[in-house]
């Protein structure tokens, strides 16, 4: 395959196996589930790869014959409204090609939403978008999951921060959706996200719509030993080699997590060196750090002083399980054990911490390193 960038640690999007980094059980597992039809629930901090792994995943689907791969991020959707805008936008011309034979029959197979089709403003290629009134938001949301079930494919469905679908003010979308999505036969789905308290309500709890209706999967960090081979593979394609002592050392600063693994494996990549000793890997950590400064100074601005006490803390500590114990509030002088329990709460609420697997840690790894240097 061409080679579109120079640097081969992308940091956004996905390109192709060469650039991903292993996750063969995962992607077995997805794939598996997906092709004998049962949906899935993927969790995942954020910038640990599940996006990624997603797109790595249709990559080997979309091979197959009369399969259609679909992904949508409703991160930023407020209401159904806008989640049904989204979904219709991304699955017209998916499931279908765009030919003018297809646009007559989307025009003529939906009622209440409006196909319209204009040129778009760079390419001038025509693009066809939708349009509805909010008062038909239902009625539209069924008519796109009636168009998918007609379709002679079989769809693969990808909705990825799933999660804020709580977040909508319209009653009852759990179980709107949890309506459609059991009565496909041809259409499967990926739920993914990254708050993994709601993910987990969402699927496991009883009382929920979602109620084990899906295979759950936690993503976790890439196999050290299995990272560390796939860079220096793609170092040495490009002359250069990486000592394995040096990818470990970072490695462990950033606990695993795969975006900033690969932020500081593109830094490094970027200098002009054939090879790398520690102190250029501090050095690389240090200034990704002071370029983001003002970034931290200001999240510090925005909690109190009873929190960002406790988020140094716990960044100190790198993880801590029990940040409510006697030992744990005594060597911070954090205070009241019923103040930090309220102080955890709001971290977690404002995504600054998150926890896994019994740990709690800071969610971003730089601003961890940064905390951790600032006295208590």
């Amino acid at each position: 395959m061409k080679q579109i960038h120079i640097n081969p640690f992308l940091l956004t999007g996905y390109e192709s196996p060469e650039y991903f980094c292993n996750r063969k059980t995962e992607t077995e597992k997805l794939i598996n589930a997906l092709r004998n039809g049962r949906n899935i629930t993927l969790i995942s901090p954020r910038r640990m790869g599940k996006t990624g792994l997603i797109h790595h995943v249709f990559h080997s689907l979309d091979s197959i014959k009369d399969t259609t791969c679909i992904y949508i991020d409703i991160y930023h959707t407020n209401s159904l409204s806008d989640f049904v805008k989204l979904f219709a936008n991304t699955i017209m011309g998916s499931v279908d090609t765009k030919s003018q034979k297809v646009i007559s029959k989307i025009f003529s197979f939906f009622r209440s939403i409006r196909p319209v089709l204009a040129a778009d403003n760079v390419s001038g290629i025509p693009k066809l978008t939708i349009d509805f009134a909010q008062s038909q938001t239902e009625e539209s949301l069924k008519e796109i999951f009636d168009y998918l079930s007609k379709s002679s494919k079989t769809c693969f469905v990808a909705i990825d921060e799933f999660q804020q679908i709580t977040n909508y003010g319209e009653k009852g979308v759990e179980a709107l959706l949890r309506s459609y999505v059991q009565q496909l036969n041809n259409v499967h789905f990926i739920f993914s996200g990254s708050q993994k308290h709601i993910m987990e309500s969402l699927f496991t709890s009883a009382s929920r719509p979602f109620y084990q209706s899906t295979q759950m999967l936690q993503l976790s960090e890439i196999d050290k030993k299995d990272y560390r081979k796939f860079a220096a593979k793609l170092f040495s394609k490009a002359d250069k080699s990486i000592n394995s002592d040096v990818f470990d050392w970072f490695y462990d600063k950033v606990n695993g997590h795969t975006w900033y693994v690969q932020m500081i494996l593109n830094r490094l990549f970027s200098l002009a060196k054939n090879e790398y000793d520690t102190a250029t890997a501090e050095k690389v950590l240090n200034e990704i750090i002071m370029e983001n400064e003002a970034t931290y100074q200001t999240y510090c601005k925005l909690i109190t002083e009873k929190q960002l006490n406790l988020l140094k803390a716990i960044a100190a500590e790198n993880a801590v399980t029990q940040p409510t114990s006697n030992v744990f509030i005594e060597k911070y002088k954090l205070g009241a054990a019923s103040s930090i329990k309220t102080a955890l709460t709001s971290l977690l609420d404002k995504e600054l911490i998150f926890e896994d697997n019994g740990h709690y840690r800071v969610y971003d790894c730089f601003f961890s390193i940064w905390l951790s240097k600032i006295k208590i």
